[in-house]
């Protein structure tokens, strides 16, 4: 006798492919009411994670037109089930799932809009937090600035691309020029919600490193060290005024053995 988990097991894969048969321990035999029944179940499900998938990606849609996100939408909800039952957050592998989906290799930069969208859903569902205004700075030692590690709000992510996927988005969202888009520029964005509204920041050179690398736990000399590395044009206090002007900072920690115990918190 098959087991619970082989049970449900087959019929979550059922409901994803309606090449499967309905599971025996719905109904014997594949006629029939019950047969039927969950044809309908199945194809409502399809349904609604396809509707999740376009609420999550509107940009995208609009990018590749209905037919085309409803194909990748089917092929993507058959090979990536949800895990969760929130379908807020169902969609968390789309850009990675576009990446190697045959038809989307003639839209290269659909997969980092794609991340871009989710970055901005992440943001807008993450938890909130305060945030320290730039001036709390002055009230440390100078000596001691370097070996500051900086908690930043749990709705921040980053995002790399090597097309200008901000001016992409912002075109096809209605809040750019299409026409005023150079496909030769990578861009780098950050994604925040530190109040009621997402905030989409482009990032300027050395940007991404020094955040990144601030996410990771680097102390803000080693992160600046990073961005330096990676881009020449880095500026320190320039990206340290952005850093707090977008709200990205919500404590300071000082390094050491005991920096557990030793925070600047709003």
């Amino acid at each position: 006798m098959p087991s619970l988990a082989d049970l449900q097991g087959a019929f979550a894969a059922a409901l994803r492919d309606p090449a499967r048969r309905v599971p025996a321990a719905v109904v014997v035999g594949s006629e029939g009411p019950r047969a039927r029944g969950f044809d309908v179940y199945r194809n409502n499900v399809a349904v609604s994670l396809t509707e999740a998938l376009q609420a999550a990606f509107p940009v995208v849609q609009r990018l590749v037109g209905d037919d085309f996100f409803k194909a990748a939408a089917k092929a993507y909800v058959a090979q990536e089930p949800p895990r969760s039952p929130v379908l807020l957050l169902y969609g968390q592998g789309f850009g990675d799932f576009l990446d190697g989906f045959p038809p989307a290799q003639e839209v290269p930069y659909l997969s980092d809009v794609a991340r871009l969208e989710w970055a901005r859903l992440h943001a807008y569902h993450a938890a909130d937090a305060p945030v320290l205004e730039i001036s709390r700075l002055a009230e440390i030692p100078e000596a001691a600035l370097g070996g500051l590690r900086f908690v930043l709000h749990p709705s921040l992510r980053l995002v790399r691309s090597r097309w200008p996927v901000v001016s992409i988005w912002a075109a096809s969202s209605g809040q750019g020029n299409a026409e005023a888009v150079d496909m030769s520029v990578a861009q780098e964005a950050a994604v925040i919600r530190p109040a009621l509204d997402v905030d989409l920041r482009l990032l300027p050179p050395g940007g991404y490193g020094f955040m990144e690398a601030l996410m990771t736990g680097a102390t803000l000399a080693e992160a600046a060290e990073r961005a330096s590395q990676q881009d020449t044009a880095f500026a320190l206090a320039e990206h340290l005024q952005g850093l707090f002007q977008i709200g990205a900072v919500t404590a300071l920690r000082q390094s050491g053995p005991d920096s557990s115990t030793r925070t600047d918190e709003p």
